[in-house]
């Protein structure tokens, strides 16, 4: 069976799929058409899909008929009409647990860089502005016994409540579709109503799946509601907020700050006023991006297109409904 891959991931998953036997084929350039892009779908079986610029949708499945299994490299799936892959009986498999602990990383630096405005106060130093000593300038704030909001509390969300419930002893509350067991016994979570979670929280931070009906959920009547000195955390997905309502919040100092790894629209424009702002952190979707991430997250792809290559059901299979269907 031929596999397409639209960049290229880290050696261990592509020697693995050549290894089972699999044909790769990955492009000489990363920046595809979408014309390009499909015409390598059309001529393979199986696809490994790295980004979420191009869509598995309606049009993308009446195009390429014969993709039989897709095995994204990401855990995030908004990109994929899940219920258009059913459907057609495909599965679709993605990378999870593997870089829960590498993007949780990213929301307690961006937590920890915002509330002492770290960012800023690097940029001064590289201009040449170290300055005098002024006790009253660009204070941070601390974050011990702070209440912490996570909206989402699932693999990612439980590793973030778990690092600042060490480190900061910090109270966590949280929003969720269901509740949260393990983070209730094992660091005093409790479960709240959406209005109470952005009310209460000293940091919110955002770890669910993106649903197109939450699409900017975060906005300026949400952010009215929250504490003046709230830090707000997005390494989820940009969509999640309103870019604009969130400059504004933070212009007129509504919300203390906020922490960006994911913009919306992504990439940011260079000249997005927010990144002029001294209260605000933003890195450029880092939050799978170690060694060991990566190279898990190429693993585990591997192993979903191995398996169905082999008649078997993906490890990490997002619609997993699919094979009861054929059975």
């Amino acid at each position: 069976m031929k596999v397409f891959i639209n960049k290229r991931i880290p050696e261990i998953g592509i020697n693995m799929l050549k290894e089972a036997g699999l044909e790769v084929f990955i492009p000489d350039h990363d920046n595809l058409s979408r014309e390009e892009w499909l015409s390598y779908c059309k001529s393979h079986d199986m696809i490994l899909s790295v980004g979420a610029e191009f869509k598995y949708d309606k049009d993308f499945f009446n195009e390429c008929p014969n993709v039989k299994a897709i095995a994204l490299y990401s855990v995030g799936f908004d990109h994929v009409d899940i219920q258009e892959a059913n459907s057609r009986k495909i599965p679709v498999g993605n990378t999870p647990d593997v870089l829960s602990k590498a993007t949780s990383d990213i929301a307690f630096l961006l937590m920890q860089s915002v509330a002492r405005r770290a960012s800023y106060n690097f940029e001064k130093v590289k201009v040449g502005n170290w300055g005098d000593f002024d006790p009253l300038h660009a204070l941070g704030q601390e974050l011990y016994g702070k209440t912490l909001g996570i909206f989402g509390l699932g693999r990612i969300g439980f590793e973030m409540a778990k690092k600042s419930k060490a480190a900061f002893d910090m109270n966590i509350i949280y929003h969720n579709r269901h509740r949260n067991q393990e983070a209730e016994n094992e660091l005093g979570a409790k479960y709240v109503s959406f209005e109470e979670l952005i009310s209460r929280s000293d940091v919110l931070s955002i770890h669910a799946n993106f649903k197109e009906e939450q699409k900017e959920l975060f906005n300026a009547d949400v952010f009215k509601e929250m504490k003046e000195n709230a830090i707000f955390i997005n390494t989820a997905r940009g969509g999640f907020h309103n870019q604009k309502d969130l400059y504004d919040a933070l212009a007129e100092h509504k919300i203390w700050g906020a922490g960006l790894d994911v913009t919306n629209p992504e990439p940011i424009f260079k000249d997005d006023p927010i990144l002029e702002l001294s209260n605000v952190c933003v890195l450029p979707h880092i939050g799978s991006a170690t060694v060991e991430a990566r190279n898990g997250m190429a693993k585990i792809a591997a192993e979903n297109l191995i398996a169905f290559s082999k008649g078997e059901k993906m490890p990490a299979c997002i619609n997993p409904e699919v094979y009861s269907e054929k059975s």
